[in-house]
């Protein structure tokens, strides 16, 4: 099995640079926003902080390719680079803490690409989730200060608590039903958003979540935490890891069930 142990000391490198980026900017009172032709926002804070990933993956890994959300795909070659510098930037330009700096690093394989290494960074929160393929996952403030992550052991649905990010995207795509059935036979839900419902599947804290629309630099660092620390990451159709353009991550016991409601 291939050592990934450099190129997750470089995402945390990655990271604790982003962090020190974003931070400074985070509740500027001369923020810069912008409207992107998605009519989701994009901050300067965004734009500086994946300019600021790629230069220094040029210099550290000039062979990688990148792909990030506000500057597109850079290079070609079997690994590949993906990079949210903001995940949840209408969180973060309204000044609520819950937005993060996503870097996975996939390897292209048999089955297609594959994330192997994945770093989630959420510095207002305090907070950092990691994993790397054959490693396991952890969280903690640095690599030589951390827990490791193990996905609960819930087994009802009835027993569960399910994550989601809204009901807007479930409505559009004419999936609320079966959305709305779900919450029903769950024992809790709460709508937490973005990457930190996946992070609560790995801690254990949360059982299932799911999302009905999403690009894969949202989704590539949070599937290899989450199966890294047991459990499963998924399409609303069922195939593993982020390339679905949607998603479903669980402990494991309860995925077939979560997506007995969800798939179209």
């Amino acid at each position: 099995m291939p050592d990934y142990h450099d190129d997750l000391r470089l995402a945390h490198v990655l990271a604790d640079a982003a962090d020190a980026t974003t931070m400074e900017r985070f509740k500027a009172l001369d923020l810069k926003v912008e409207t992107k032709p998605d009519m989701t926002p994009v901050s300067e804070a965004d734009k500086a902080a994946e300019e600021l990933i790629r230069t220094s993956l040029q210099r550290a890994r000039p062979r990688d390719a990148v792909l990030g959300e506000e500057f597109g795909s850079e290079g070609t070659g079997p690994r590949r680079w993906v990079v949210d510098p903001i995940d949840g930037t209408k969180n973060y330009v309204r000044g609520v803490p819950v937005w993060a700096t996503l870097i996975a690093l996939m390897e292209r394989g048999e089955g297609g690409d594959r994330p192997v290494v994945g770093v989630v960074s959420a510095p207002a929160l305090g907070r950092r989730w990691w994993a790397a393929e054959g490693l396991g996952a952890y969280t903690g403030r640095s690599l030589s200060s951390a827990s490791r992550l193990t996905v609960s052991k819930v087994s009802n649905l009835s027993d569960a608590s399910f994550a989601y990010s809204s009901l807007s995207g479930w409505e559009e795509r004419g999936r609320l039903n079966g959305f709305l059935d779900l919450t029903r036979a769950c024992w809790r839900t709460r709508g937490y958003g973005d990457f930190w419902p996946y992070m609560m599947v790995a801690e254990g804290s949360v059982d299932i979540c799911a999302e009905p629309e999403l690009s894969l630099w949202d989704m590539a660092a949070n599937a290899v935490i989450v199966q890294e620390a047991g459990g499963r990451f998924t399409g609303l159709d069922g195939v593993p890891g982020p390339n679905s353009g949607d998603a479903a991550a669980s402990n494991g016991l309860l995925h077939g069930v979560m997506l007995d409601y969800l798939r179209p």
